[in-house]
């Protein structure tokens, strides 16, 4: 039998892994954008790159679904490569959106904004690793998981800290504007833990 009719009969292996770490690189470069955004006060340029971004974050995720449909097998569970994608997606979405709503209330991001955002990027730098170890190192995984956790922790204590010093600003339209924007970069963080749940739930189903 030649190569290429054997290769006709042979099932089809997507390397599904690799597409979800394609995603993963497309919203780690977002989040990097984010926190250029923030960081420099919220300079256009990255704003656009935050969204671009976006939908090359959504394009990965789209060619991993129809990778999941036609594959014979999968490396993890087809449902948990589903979940940590689609929770991937919801963190590149917030971020976009809480670029779009900064932009149309006109508030410019300051520095607690910006310390925010750059512990968003930290812990999707981790959940990025965590997924590159669920099949040779759970451990390492899940280690990964739980600091993309202590991410968000350590930014509830900035929000709150910020919306303490909103206390002190009398202009009532800075106020409002800079509330809703540290609300969404937290929940930003807040779809990162959902993320990192979803790797210990995978590593938990493996065990």
């Amino acid at each position: 039998m030649t190569r290429r009719r054997l290769a006709w009969f042979l099932p089809e292996m997507p390397d599904l892994l690799g597409m979800l770490h394609a995603q993963f690189q497309a919203t780690g470069d977002g989040m990097r954008d984010l926190a250029h955004w923030a960081d420099t006060g919220g300079d256009p340029a990255a704003a656009l790159a935050v969204r671009a971004a976006e939908h090359l974050s959504d394009d990965r995720k789209l060619d991993l679904r129809r990778a999941l449909r036609t594959a014979f097998s999968t490396p993890l569970d087809s449902e948990d490569l589903y979940m940590i994608s689609e929770r991937l997606e919801n963190v590149m979405n917030e971020a976009k959106d809480t670029v779009r709503e900064a932009e149309l209330m006109d508030v410019a991001p300051d520095r607690s904004a910006a310390a925010l955002a750059a512990l968003v990027t930290q812990g999707v730098d981790h959940l990025d690793v965590a997924v590159a170890h669920l099949l040779d190192d759970p451990d390492r995984a899940t280690a990964e998981a739980d600091a993309a956790t202590k991410c968000q922790r350590r930014m509830e204590k900035i929000y709150r800290a910020a919306m303490s010093d909103l206390q002190d600003d009398e202009d009532l339209r800075s106020v409002t504007g800079r509330r809703e924007l540290y609300r969404r970069l937290l929940r930003i963080g807040e779809h990162m833990v959902s993320v990192s749940e979803r790797v210990w739930y995978a590593v938990v189903k493996e065990s």
